[in-house]
Order: C-alpha cells, then structure tokens, then sequence
C-alpha cells in the first residue's frame, strides 16, 4: 500500500487505503465504458446502470465522509443519485475525483477522534456503529458496489478484461 498522506491518522489508514483503491478502481472502471449511453444502459436482472452506482458511491461518501466526518458542506440528494441520467464517463471521473478531496477531508478530522466512539452523524434506519464499525460498513458497501460497476461494464461492453479493481499490492501492509 502506498504510504498514506500524513493527514491520515495511524488507527484508520486501513479504511483510507480501502477507500482510495475502490475509488481508484472505480475511476478505471468508468474510463472503460465506451461513452455515457453504456453508462445508462439498463441490463435485464441488474437493478442499476453502472452510472447510477457510481453516482450512489460518491454520494454516500461525500455525506458520510466528507461532510460528517470533515465538515465539507456537501449537501446529498440521494434520490438523483438513481435517477440522473446521461452523465459523461469524464463527468463521472470529475465526481469520483471530487470524492477522493471529500474522503481526504474526513480522514483529516479523524485524529482526536476514538474509533470506538459512537458514528457522530446520523445513520439510516436508526442504525448505531462505532467510527470503525461505520467505516468497515462504508468500505464494504463500496467494494460491493465496485463489484456491480464492474459486471455491468463487462455486460454492456462485451470487453471480459478487468481493471485491476482488487489490486491487492493497493493493499499490503505497511512497512
């Protein structure tokens, strides 16, 4: 794993490198799909487009991150999160970019913060977790969704490659 910008506190830079890999990953992803219309293209037994998941990814990061965590003012709509539509795979990578300085912020305010206090936002459906425990969710949740992203690409585009989305060099512990 590259070493972790100093900003990083040491008890959570296992959650940041997840993060910036999947991020990472995702942004590969999206650069190969051939334009934004296989983006949108809806797949018979999938229940999103690969636009629609990369736009829920980086909302729920950039709430629960980058503004909870690090005070970033990102304001989500997640209901556009699955309903817009036709956003170019550039405007895309812009979106994860915007993430990655959103998920940097949140890491940042993390160091007087105990990873087994309480998550200080709100959670949906009454749910309680720790800082740890909500970020394992979030890394979780990320990483199921880089999953989705990356059979629909494979799906829609015919192209059976992969993008290194688990490098797991992008991983490795630290020295």
């Amino acid at each position: 794993m590259p070493t972790p910008p100093p900003h990083v506190p040491p008890h959570y830079e296992w959650a940041y490198a997840a993060l910036t890999r999947e991020l990472a990953a995702m942004q590969r992803e999206v650069s190969s799909y051939p334009d934004s219309a296989s983006l949108y293209r809806a797949v018979a037994g999938l229940p999103n487009t690969g636009g629609v998941l990369v736009q829920h990814c980086a909302g729920n990061l950039r709430h629960f991150v980058g503004a909870v965590l690090g005070g970033t003012g990102y304001i989500r709509q997640r209901d556009l999160e699955f309903t817009s539509q036709g956003l170019s795979p550039d405007a895309l990578v812009d979106e994860l970019q915007r993430t990655q300085t959103d998920v940097a912020h949140g890491f940042a305010a993390l160091h007087a913060v105990d990873p087994d206090a309480p998550w200080p936002g709100a959670l949906p459906a009454g749910a309680s977790y720790t800082v740890r425990g909500f970020l394992q969710h979030l890394t979780s949740h990320v990483a199921y969704h880089l999953g989705q992203l990356d059979y629909h690409r494979r799906l829609v585009t015919g192209n059976v490659a992969g993008v290194g989305a688990m490098d797991v060099t992008a991983m490795s512990p630290l020295p």
